[in-house]
């Protein structure tokens, strides 16, 4: 029994990402292709998204383009591809307020969004700060920050302090303060309903861009893999490993069910097909009844 169908979908890309960002000490070890995604849910009644993106106009463009981001493509003919229209999205969790997972919030009109207390209260209280200390915001987009306010005079935001257990039935929320972000939060996803689960997904957001930090530089699964940090960290690193150890732990050590929607190479391991505009669509998994978007 699965619950629950779940894409990963590519909405642009960095053709070339310097490895040093994604794999914490990779210096001058060239670069990679980095996909920016978000991730769909579907299932029980629902339509639910990991993430949102970024609007490729305003300043959300200037970031774009200061990060080497091409073929953007909007949520309309992205999620398309799968049969959806942003409107049929009810929730969204989002895993951090980077520009990149947290700002396109105005595309998706009938959703509720759910973020950590501490990221959003974070980043206000970063932007209040002298400009000698704008490193912190690198890669945020204060007008995301003040819609993201908006959202909760609307009552369209949910700020959680911390775990949530069954935000929908079976989805499940949990915080990784101090790590890439001041709030980061991780999902993890029981596809059988039971608690604990034999069929758990967990989706990473940025606190693993690749398998390779699970994994280790080299990337071979096997007992000797050592975590290794993604390259970007507002908390810590080491904050960062023991994320990756949590969300270990709560797939059985089983790497495989943990989805870092940053990694090219989910096409290689789930199926996966290329869009007419030049995007991967990746299906991990398929709810019962459900029809697959990549294949025939």
């Amino acid at each position: 029994m699965s619950d629950y169908s779940i894409w990963v979908c590519e909405y642009s890309f960095v053709p070339e990402y310097h490895k040093s960002g994604v794999l914490y000490g990779a210096h001058n070890q060239g670069f990679l292709k980095l996909p920016y995604c978000y991730v769909v849910i579907k299932g029980r009644g629902h339509v639910a998204m990991v993430d949102v993106g970024y609007s490729d106009r305003d300043y959300g463009k200037v970031l774009g383009d200061r990060f080497g981001v091409v073929n953007w493509r909007s949520p309309r003919v992205v999620l398309g591809e799968i049969g959806l229209a942003p409107e049929d999205v009810d929730t969204c969790f989002i895993s951090h307020a980077h520009f990149d997972h947290f700002g396109n919030v105005a595309d998706f009109p009938n959703a509720r969004f759910y973020i950590q207390e501490r990221e959003i209260a974070k980043w206000v209280w970063a932007m209040s700060l002298p400009d000698r200390l704008r490193w912190m915001m690198v890669a945020v987009d204060p007008g995301d920050i003040v819609r993201g306010v908006d959202l909760a005079r609307q009552k369209r935001l949910v700020t959680v302090n911390g775990a949530l257990e069954n935000v929908l039935p079976g989805i499940d929320l949990h915080p990784a303060d101090d790590s890439h972000t001041w709030g980061s939060m991780w999902v993890s996803v029981r596809n059988d309903g039971r608690n604990p689960s034999d069929d758990t997904w967990v989706l990473a957001g940025d606190l693993v861009y690749v398998f390779d930090n699970i994994h280790g530089p080299g990337g071979a699964v096997d007992e000797k893999e050592v975590y290794t940090p993604v390259g970007l960290a507002v908390g810590s690193q080491t904050n960062l490993v023991l994320a990756t150890e949590q969300m270990m732990q709560q797939v059985g050590y089983d790497s495989h069910r943990i989805i870092p929607v940053h990694e090219e190479r989910l096409r290689d391991t789930f199926p996966s097909r290329i869009t007419a505009e030049g995007l991967r669509i990746t299906e991990i998994c398929l709810a019962d009844g459900e029809t697959s978007r990549v294949t025939a």
